[in-house]
């Protein structure tokens, strides 16, 4: 598991600041040179003050982008250089309570616009930052504004933002528009029945506000992916979601089906939700072929290969962020590896998917 804080030494009275770790010549004022390299333990000196980084190698974090807190002596990994899966937690705070939801919502909030503002102008040409919750837009006018300096700033940037879509209203379409061709939104939806889309999300009327945002943005033109975590509560259901999906929700971008992450409620709920793809592929299979039939996009996150059958495995993606993914022993041998998710970090092999083998 790629660690995403570090241990970290700085001095205490220092307020929070942002860095971009520089291992050869600095770039500019926001770098931090290496000046000391000895065996788990770097020293840097910064404009805003020099620290010290343990138990990682220069070469693992040069160019990365580090929030310093001094306070707790943590160097949070804003960005990595090297990966495409960058995400900033917006907040912790949320609105439903998702059966699966692998992060369970806190009612606490704390801001970090300021630090994430400095960290997309560090960030490397061309990088896709995610933005994540809890639900990002409980807090909709400092993202907007956090987006929009971005972007200003940053012209070569994007964003894929994951919302539940419950607060979009029709004062946000110019917005969306003039933003459109640079961000992606990621919104579930996980029934065509909004009896147990609402059941699923913990929030009574949460499907008909989702459906009337969607319509939102349609007009507005924006990017949509839309999701759907299969479960055993809506398996049975996915061919008619697919179907209502491609009715009345046709300009979404794609649609993406994943598997469950055993952490958070999906931890507490596993027992009573995982769905085990691996031995019953055949509403999947119908969703995949329905959606295709009528020229829609489709994806699968988060599902190991050898349990999606040969003729679906092209829609397969390397879905599982780099910090949390992990291969079993049956992977060792497999010739597929170098193009499957793998699994989650927490994945347990006694009640995961009953065919994990080689391939």
């Amino acid at each position: 598991m790629i660690p995403l804080r570090l241990k970290s030494e700085c001095d205490r009275s220092l307020a929070p600041f942002v860095v971009r770790i520089a291992t050869g010549e600095p770039q500019g004022s926001s770098d931090a040179q290496l000046v000391i390299e000895e065996p788990n333990r770097l020293g840097f000196q910064a404009t805003d003050g020099d620290f010290h980084i343990h138990n990682i190698a220069p070469t693992e974090i040069d160019g990365d982008v580090l929030l310093i807190d001094p306070r707790r002596q943590i160097a949070h990994r804003l960005i990595r250089a090297g990966s495409p899966h960058n995400t900033f937690l917006i907040t912790e705070q949320c609105d439903q309570l998702c059966v699966m939801c692998s992060q369970p919502p806190k009612t606490h909030h704390e801001d970090m616009f300021a630090y994430f503002l400095a960290a997309t102008r560090l960030a490397p040409t061309g990088t896709c930052i995610g933005l994540s919750g809890g639900e990002p837009l409980l807090h909709k006018k400092e993202l907007f504004d956090f987006i929009e300096a971005s972007l200003t700033d940053r012209d070569d940037l994007s964003f894929h933002i994951l919302t539940n879509g419950q607060h979009f209203e029709r004062d946000d379409l110019p917005w969306l528009r003039k933003h459109r061709s640079r961000l992606l939104w990621g919104i579930p939806i996980y029934s065509g029945d909004p009896s147990i889309h609402d059941d699923i999300v913990g929030k009574p009327g949460a499907f008909a506000q989702l459906t009337q945002n969607l319509s939102l943005m349609g007009l507005a033109g924006a990017a949509v992916e839309l999701r759907t975590v299969v479960m055993t509560p809506n398996v049975a259901g996915l061919t008619m979601l697919a179907d209502f999906i491609s009715r009345h929700i046709p300009f979404a971008t794609t649609w993406a089906i994943m598997q469950m992450e055993r952490i958070g409620y999906g931890r507490m709920n596993w027992a009573r939700c995982f769905f085990d793809s691996s031995v019953d592929f055949k509403e999947l299979g119908s969703a995949i072929d329905l959606m295709r039939a009528r020229n829609q996009d489709i994806a699968l996150y988060n599902f190991p290969l050898c349990t999606v059958p040969p003729a679906y495995r092209q829609y397969a993606a390397q879905s599982i962020s780099d910090w949390k993914q992990k291969y079993l022993a049956a992977c060792t041998t497999c010739q597929l590896r170098s193009r499957c998710s793998g699994v989650f970090e927490w994945y347990r092999m006694e009640d995961g998917f009953m065919e994990i083998h080689s391939q």
